[in-house]
């Protein structure tokens, strides 16, 4: 599998998370800024797009749901509400490619989404 990080903060902390968590499942684990981000999973160049920003939609999905739209993106934690676990495997079952959280959200939702991601 191939990740992008896009948002707008804690881009490289996602990263290493991505790679710790996947370990060498993950063939790569880029660092790009958002619209090019978007046009990479767009493309196809990439097959999961995640990313973090205070409230977990905007600044961290705003290009992914401008680029590749709304029905591939899933805002998976904000100010005050994560999303279940459950919750978070079914968006990946149901197709999303685009993950956004705020940054304090890091820990708790990449394992839900990673895990998820390779047991498909």
């Amino acid at each position: 599998m191939k990740f992008v990080v896009g948002g707008q903060i804690e881009k490289e902390k996602i990263a290493d998370s991505i790679r710790a968590l996947a370990g060498d499942k993950a063939e790569s684990v880029v660092v790009m800024n958002d619209i090019e981000a978007a046009m990479a999973l767009k493309s196809g160049a990439v097959d999961y797009y995640l990313g973090a920003c205070n409230t977990g939609g905007g600044g961290a999905l705003a290009m992914a749901i401008a680029i590749v739209g709304m029905g591939s993106c899933a805002t998976v934690g904000m100010p005050g509400k994560i999303l279940s676990d459950d919750e978070i495997i079914e968006h990946v079952k149901n197709g999303k490619k685009a993950f956004g959280f705020t940054g304090q959200d890091i820990d708790v939702v990449l394992p839900v989404i990673i895990k998820a991601i390779f047991s498909e």
